[in-house]
């Protein structure tokens, strides 16, 4: 599909070929019919892109910030290569826009597929043919309404929040600064509520159109006629309320708001204007000054936007999605207008001419939309393949030289400190015959300080490119949150070391296939995943006992993985991935090994909307394992349990604590029951990998397999999305 894109380091725009979003639960899959420009934000934001670095940071201090603290956590060469990254690549645009939804996701029942919707948001609502839209940031549009004049839905809804942090009261007057898209739907928001307006533009034309819409009166900042008008409406008073929905670096409105607003008046920042407060006047006067947060509560949180939360009624009454749908019922209505408004409509692929046009002044506009051309019909959509990054090919144990063996202790550096580290893999580390801690790296000093005084590391450090530039250091534990594992690993194997990543190695397929590139290019495959399972002695010596086997097995692992705290990292899906992508691995990779192959096909549902999973591997002789991944089971039931039967024997675990093997003949074999505690893997898991790196001998869990896992446990994303089996191409 073809998606508006732009470079902010160069300024590039382009129409750029995508792949087009799954359509995950908790919303819905819409194909685009109108998108709207707004000319005053997205504008602002390409010109930004044009600008040099110097003017770029002078027009975003607080983007300079998060340079500036990066600096001093992670030194210049570390931030200038992270900003410089993030500069030079794509980022969308667009934010308003109204289609057709072509697919519902699980736990959706307000809309079905055909249904026209309006959608909001700047990671949903985008300059694209497809976007997917949770539910939040989406409403039906009411019978009657035009889907180009629902596109405006959005900025409708900043509009609409704008007015209701201004309190306007029937009888009011209120003065509306910057009479651009938003300033025009403010006037026409506020007559409609009984408040009678004056509009203040620089431009007659935008005058013009806000006094057809409903402005009492309207002129330029700086004329006389302005003052008048305040004066003969308000009695010489001053306004009740002024709106500031200008934009630009002049201060001049802040101060003109000053000027004519009464005592005890409220001021209302609704764009992005210079917000040089004149203290005296704003003293004097004792104003109120508000900011209006763009759609309205539930923006900016991830839970609203994202998982679908909604506010309480009874606490919360004008919500981001209210607004929305409030907004459409006025243009039903007929309580506003938006028509006037559109200034030119433009075919989506002349996008990029478009934003030229407008940005050299040769198109002036208030508000520009873009058309789509229908789209074919989704159920002729072929099902998904999911094409398996190649795993370089070259001698074990290495592509240069196999590792020396050492003669003296293997030398670890721990990347992260945090709980996992600190309760479930450096207590089987600390004091181990040839291993040497050598160096804790974290973000924050104190942390590192913290684990070297606790486990005895020789050293404790922030700087993490001088660890990986330590010849001493054999070995880097990567043990960080999930969105960090993928480029701390590619870091630490060009660097020549052998890397033991907690899972999962990698959120999405551009990841792995980064990891992948970093072993190519170095030579060095010297990589361990975290999946311990496979390690645990119980399970072991079952298998062990289950024996090999004929014919095509059946294996189901049942998953209770419990409810998180609510302020969990784990819940951050926008950074840190789904909790499937950050643990399922683990239960893939056991079930793939128990079947001695690796996984070609997946397939996912989450029959009920929400993160409780089932989840259907197949594998190439025609074994299956059936993963149930729940989160809403009870805390008092055991977490992990596991059947695997096979040539008439079965195998069966339960949660760590117990095993059987079942034979076919009334004969039974039971493990002993742990005498304190369930032993997972991690114990012999490290053992396993310290030998490796000590002897120059193969990794514990071959490259391709930890590939393989990976691939499948990301493939069931877009196999939730699409309903059918994903292939795993290129699977061995």
């Amino acid at each position: 599909m073809k998606q508006v894109v732009q470079n902010y380091k160069s300024g590039e725009l382009a129409l750029l070929d995508v792949p087009v979003p799954g359509c995950k639960p908790g919303g819905v899959l819409v194909r685009s019919a109108f998108s709207l420009i707004s000319t005053g934000t997205e504008l602002m934001k390409v010109s930004e892109a044009g600008m040099s670095m110097l003017g770029k940071a002078r027009s975003r201090p607080d983007q300079v910030a998060k340079v500036v603290q990066s600096v001093a956590a992670n030194g210049v060469p570390a931030t200038y290569r992270k900003v410089m990254g993030k500069l030079d690549s794509y980022t969308p645009l667009g934010y308003s826009l109204c289609g057709v939804v072509e697919q519902v996701g699980a736990g959706i029942d307000d809309v079905k597929v055909g249904d026209l919707v309006a959608c909001a948001g700047n990671e949903h609502a985008l300059h694209a043919e497809l976007n997917w839209v949770p539910k939040n940031l989406y409403v039906p549009v009411p019978d009657g309404v035009a889907p180009r004049h629902a596109a405006f839905g959005t900025v409708g809804s900043i509009a609409l929040q704008g007015v209701r942090q201004g309190e306007s009261r029937l009888g009011e007057v209120a003065l509306v600064i910057g009479l651009g898209l938003i300033g025009q739907l403010v006037v026409q928001l506020l007559n409609a509520s009984g408040v009678r307006v004056v509009g203040v533009d620089p431009d007659p034309s935008r005058c013009e159109l806000a006094e057809r819409l409903g402005a009492a009166a309207c002129g330029d900042p700086g004329s006389a006629s302005v003052e008048s008008a305040v004066a003969e409406l308000t009695g010489g008073m001053g306004v009740d309320q002024v709106y500031l929905a200008a934009g630009g670096s002049s201060n001049q409105p802040v101060e003109l708001a000053a000027r004519l607003c009464r005592d005890r008046g409220r001021v209302i920042d609704i764009g992005k204007c210079r917000l040089d407060l004149p203290w005296n006047a704003y003293y004097e006067k004792e104003l109120d000054v508000r900011f209006s947060r763009s759609y309205g509560p539930g923006r900016y949180d991830p839970e609203y936007e994202l998982q679908g939360r909604d506010y309480p009624i009874g606490y919360v009454r004008w919500t981001e999605r209210r607004n929305l749908g409030c907004f459409l019922d006025l243009i039903a209505r007929g309580g506003v207008d938006v028509e006037p408004l559109v200034s030119h409509v433009a075919g989506f692929e002349d996008a990029v001419e478009t934003y030229r046009r407008l940005e050299e002044g040769e198109l002036k506009a208030v508000a520009v939309l873009f058309r789509y051309a229908p789209g074919e019909d989704a159920a002729s959509v072929e099902a998904p393949e999911v094409t398996v990054p190649r795993v370089p090919e070259m001698a074990r144990p290495s592509g240069r030289t196999a590792p020396a063996r050492r003669s003296g202790p293997v030398r670890l550096a721990f990347v992260g400190a945090g709980n996992y580290a600190s309760s479930m893999l450096l207590p089987h580390l600390t004091g181990r015959d040839g291993v040497e801690l050598s160096t804790v790296v974290t973000t924050t000093a104190l942390s590192a300080a913290n684990a070297q005084r606790k486990f005895g590391f020789g050293k404790a450090t922030t700087d993490l490119d001088a660890v990986l530039g330590d010849p001493a250091v054999d070995a880097v534990f990567v043990v960080t949150r999930h969105s960090s594992h993928a480029e701390l690993t590619r870091r630490a194997l060009l660097a020549g070391k052998a890397v033991f990543v907690e899972k999962p190695l990698a959120l999405t397929e551009e990841e792995l296939a980064s990891v992948l590139a970093a072993v190519e290019e170095s030579g060095n495959d010297r990589i361990q995943v975290g999946f311990n399972r496979r390690f645990a002695p119980l399970l072991g010596e079952a298998r062990e006992l289950f024996g090999a086997r004929t014919g095509p097995a059946s294996l189901r692992y049942l998953v209770n993985a419990g409810r998180l705290d609510h302020g969990s990292w784990y819940l951050r899906q926008d950074t840190e991935g789904s909790r499937f992508a950050g643990e399922g691995g683990h239960f893939v990779d056991t079930a793939s090994w128990l079947l001695d192959a690796d996984p070609v096909s997946v397939y996912a549902a989450a029959p009920a909307g929400n993160e409780d999973l089932q989840i259907v591997l197949g594998y190439p002789d025609g074994s299956t394992a059936t993963i149930s991944y729940v989160t809403s089971g009870p805390a008092s039931f055991p977490k992990e349990t596991l059947d695997l039967i096979a040539d008439g024997k079965v195998l069966r675990l339960d949660d760590f604590t117990r095993a059987s093997v079942y034979d076919g003949r009334r004969r039974q074999w039971v493990g002993s029951r742990l005498p304190k505690t369930r032993d997972k893997g991690q114990n012999a898991e490290l053992a396993a990998f310290v030998k490796a790196v000590r002897t120059g001998g193969p990794m514990p869990v071959p490259l391709e397999s930890l590939a393989a896992t990976t691939t499948a446990t990301l493939a069931v994303r877009t196999a939730l999305a699409s309903g059918v089996p994903v292939t795993l191409a290129g699977a061995r």
